[in-house]
C-alpha cells in the first residue's frame, strides 16, 4: 500500500466519523436536559443510559455499512473483530455524569487503529456544536459551528505559574495515592479547573489550557485523544510518559511542560 492509498483510507474513515459522530449528536440531544431521562447503573456503578446505547448502536451501523471489514470496540457493546488492520475505538457519551446533569461539557469519540497504532481521532460536542479532529500526517482541526476549520494548536506557555490545569475527577488522584501530586498541580497552576472528560483535553488541543490529567481512564476515553493532540503539537502520555491508552491513566499536555508535569507526578 503506498503512502497515498494510505492517506486516501484514512481520509475516507474520517469523512465517515465525521458524518456519523453528527447524526450521534442528533440523537443524543434529544435526551440532553430531558426531564424524561432516566439513568441506569452499570456494574461498576458508572452511570449509563438509553442516549449513551443508542448513540453507540448508530455509530456501529455506519461505520459497518461503510467499513463491514473494520473491527469495533466500544463503551456500552461488545466487541466486533474484523478482518482488516483497521479497529474502532467508540466511546459514544464521554462524560455521562456531566450529560445526565444538564451540563454541556461532553462529547462522542470516535479513535481508529492501523495495525495497533492511534492515526485517527474525532471528538464532537454535540451541545456545543463543535468538533475538534486529526488524521496521523494532516494536522489537528476545529470547527465551531458553522465556521470554517482552524488548525488546532497547543499552547507554548512554559511556566507553570501561566498554565491552566484540569482534571476530571478530583477524588480520583487520592484513590491512586496521587493526591499530593493534584495538590501541587492546582497549587502551582496559573488556574486550575474541574473542565474535565474529553472537554478538557481539547482544551489543551486548541491551547487554551496546558495540562488535563485523568487518574483512572479507558481505552475507548483515550482512543481519540492521543492522534488529536500530537497532531496540535502536544502530547497524550501516560504517567510513565509513553503515548499509550491502555494503562489506565493519562494526560493531554502541551510540549514545555511535559516533563515538568511527569516529575510532579513521579514524586508525589
Amino acid at each position: 500500500m503506498t503512502i497515498h492509498s494510505e492517506q486516501f483510507e484514512l481520509k475516507a474513515r474520517l469523512e465517515l466519523a465525521l458524518t456519523a459522530s453528527e447524526k450521534a449528536s442528533e440523537l443524543i440531544l434529544k435526551y440532553y436536559q430531558s426531564p424524561e431521562l432516566k439513568v441506569d447503573r452499570k456494574s461498576d456503578d458508572s452511570p449509563v443510559t438509553i442516549a449513551d446505547r443508542g448513540a453507540e448502536e448508530l455509530l456501529r451501523e455506519e461505520i459497518t455499512m461503510a467499513f463491514p471489514d473494520d473491527s469495533i470496540m466500544g463503551e456500552e457493546l461488545p466487541p466486533v473483530e474484523g478482518s482488516n488492520a483497521f479497529k474502532w475505538i467508540l466511546d459514544p457519551i464521554d462524560g455521562t455524569k456531566p450529560f445526565t446533569q444538564g451540563v454541556p461539557l461532553f462529547g462522542t469519540l470516535l479513535g481508529l487503529e492501523e495495525n495497533g497504532k492511534l492515526v485517527m481521532g474525532v471528538c464532537r460536542f454535540p451541545a456545543l456544536d463543535e468538533v475538534v479532529y486529526a488524521i496521523k500526517g494532516d494536522g489537528a482541526w476545529w470547527k465551531i459551528r458553522d465556521q470554517e476549520p482552524r488548525r488546532a494548536r497547543v499552547s507554548e506557555k512554559s511556566q507553570l505559574s501561566d498554565a491552566v490545569f484540569c482534571t476530571t475527577t478530583m477524588t480520583r488522584w487520592e484513590t491512586i495515592g496521587k493526591q499530593k501530586a493534584y495538590e501541587n498541580l492546582c497549587r502551582n497552576s496559573y488556574l486550575a479547573r474541574g473542565w474535565g472528560d474529553c472537554y478538557g483535553h481539547m482544551l489543551v488541543a486548541t491551547g487554551r489550557a496546558e495540562v488535563m490529567v485523568d487518574p483512572v481512564l479507558s481505552p475507548w476515553d483515550a482512543a481519540a485523544l492521543l492522534p488529536i493532540l500530537e497532531e496540535a503539537g502536544g502530547h497524550w502520555i501516560d504517567f510513565d510518559g509513553k503515548p499509550s491508552i491502555y494503562t489506565g491513566n493519562g494526560m493531554a499536555v502541551n510540549d514545555a511542560l511535559k516533563d515538568e508535569v511527569l516529575q510532579i507526578i513521579a514524586q508525589n
